[in-house]
């Protein structure tokens, strides 16, 4: 009974997508480590727990405000509260226990990532609304979830660094761009309700064609990171094999086809943001044997 609550909220929240955040927030948690070394491993512990309280507030919160939305879309009519699976109060009370995890476990950090904690979880929460009335709401995505390097940097340091920045920039971008293509699936159902995502409002070819932009400014900014920490060689392999996947990502995405549409969001893109993470685990691994 338990583990199937867990799945079934666990499905909601598509837990299995903070593959794609959370590596980037324990990358600058290793550059951070690398600078500012700390004794004990409960900072990682409590960072991968603000994470996932932030992400599943955010996604939750996100079901309840497009649960009427999901209901009238053939491809999200069978998510967990439209299908009647999780009520809307107990989803409330699932939002309101995985903030509060993210406040607790910011103020288990430091006093500044307590502070802050409340701003950011708004920022979290409105990012529901943007897709009512603005295109750049996958842009609006990717900057708060960009978010998370700068905390995790100050979770560790306890101040904040424009060098960290570079990887948020990153981040941003690769989101930002992933979820334009995502939203390609819905073009139609947007259109029709008069939701405002990009492939609605400037159509499906021009919105991927600025995806691909958007992973091009993604790539110069991981370019930027090897000068900006001075990583080495093993880092600059493990960007050219992400531009590499990214160069596959828009290759395979493609207008009338969701099926790789499918393929190109969660494989390709997870893909990237575990060899991203083992990338820069790597070469700080070497550097410090060498």
């Amino acid at each position: 009974m338990v583990t199937r609550h867990i799945v079934t909220y666990g499905k909601m929240i598509k837990f299995s997508h903070t593959i794609f955040a959370l590596p980037f927030a324990l990358s600058a948690v290793l550059l951070a480590l690398r600078e500012h070394p700390v004794s004990s491993a409960w900072p990682v512990l409590w960072i991968v727990l603000a994470m996932v309280g932030a992400r599943s507030a955010a996604m939750g919160f996100n079901r309840i405000v497009d649960a009427r939305f999901d209901a009238k879309n053939p491809r999200t009519a069978g998510r967990e509260i439209p299908a009647g699976k999780i009520s809307l109060l107990s989803a409330g009370l699932f939002v309101g226990l995985s903030s509060a995890l993210f406040v607790f476990s910011a103020a288990m950090l430091n006093p500044l990532c307590f502070y802050f904690s409340f701003p950011v979880l708004v920022l979290l929460l409105s990012y529901s609304f943007t897709k009512r009335f603005t295109m750049f709401c996958h842009l609006y995505l990717g900057f708060v979830i960009s978010l998370a390097p700068l905390g995790a940097w100050m979770a560790v340091t306890g101040e904040f660094s424009w060098r960290i920045a570079v990887l948020s920039a990153a981040l941003l971008t690769y989101i930002a761009g992933f979820d334009i293509i995502y939203a390609c699936q819905d073009t139609t159902f947007d259109r029709d309700t008069g939701l405002f995502s990009m492939p609605a409002r400037i159509g499906v070819r021009a919105s991927l064609h600025l995806s691909s932009l958007l992973h091009v400014f993604s790539t110069a900014a991981f370019v930027a990171l090897l000068f900006v920490f001075d990583l080495n060689v093993i880092y600059l392999i493990t960007v050219i094999m992400i531009a590499t996947l990214y160069v596959i990502e828009h290759v395979v995405a493609r207008p009338g086809k969701p099926e790789a549409i499918q393929m190109a969001f969660f494989n390709i893109n997870g893909v990237i943001s575990i060899l991203l993470f083992c990338g820069i685990a790597a070469d700080l691994m070497v550097e410090k044997w060498l």
